[in-house]
């Protein structure tokens, strides 16, 4: 009896308990969790320096060039411009176009302000992989553009084919809120519907930031 009892107790237990599999199932959770976590941290990461790099340092540019000038940035060949004359409106310039001769970088220069910095040759233009669009070269231009929503031109700077997803998180990051037809950044045109189209379907958009100049 003593050697029967001594085997059982020896002999190993085939297949695994309910709570080594709970504990197993619990810690596969945990690390998707932070896989998915990880990976929205990085995409938050790469929006906010899109906005901060980029989008903010060129509204930036416009004020500053104003308030040292007097002059609208893009307004007129003598501000960097393609119109002969200034009339206080955007000449619909492209980003891909701002490294000219006498283009919109070279009059940010001449009146000793820094262009800002892109990740392409174009300072007016900027890669950037949306979540689903995949890479797509994101074009910023000086536009004199109308509002359905307020029924007005205004000079805004105007992005064309920007990945969904980044144009709705720049809509939380500028207007602390996403609604594509009101705040200062807006989906363009801005009669559309009421809300961002899902970014699973609709890769890219065209969105604007408005500008408070002249």
């Amino acid at each position: 009896m003593i050697g029967v009892s001594r085997k059982r107790r020896m002999s190993p237990q085939g297949g695994f308990t309910l709570i080594e599999m709970a504990i197993v199932l619990i810690i596969i959770g945990i690390i998707i969790g932070a896989v998915v976590k990880g990976k929205d941290l990085v995409q938050s990461a790469k929006q906010k320096r899109f906005y901060t790099k980029f989008l903010k340092q060129w509204e930036l540019s416009v004020l500053n060039y104003y308030d040292r000038t007097g002059n609208l940035l893009g307004d007129g060949t003598i501000n960097g411009g393609t119109n002969a004359t200034k009339d206080g409106r955007f000449d619909n310039i492209s980003g891909a176009n701002f490294g000219g001769a006498n283009g919109v970088d070279a009059t940010l220069r001449k009146v000793g302000l820094t262009v800002p910095v892109s990740n392409t040759s174009n300072s007016g233009q900027y890669t950037y992989k949306g979540q689903y669009s995949g890479t797509q070269t994101i074009t910023l231009w000086l536009y004199y553009l109308y509002s359905n929503t307020d029924g007005r031109y205004s000079n805004a700077l105007y992005l064309t084919n920007i990945p969904t997803d980044l144009a709705i998180a720049l809509d939380t990051i500028i207007d602390g809120e996403t609604d594509p037809t009101a705040g200062s950044f807006r989906r363009y045109p801005d009669n559309a519907a009421s809300t961002w189209p899902d970014v699973s379907t609709t890769g890219v958009v065209n969105a604007q930031l408005i500008l408070n100049v002249p």
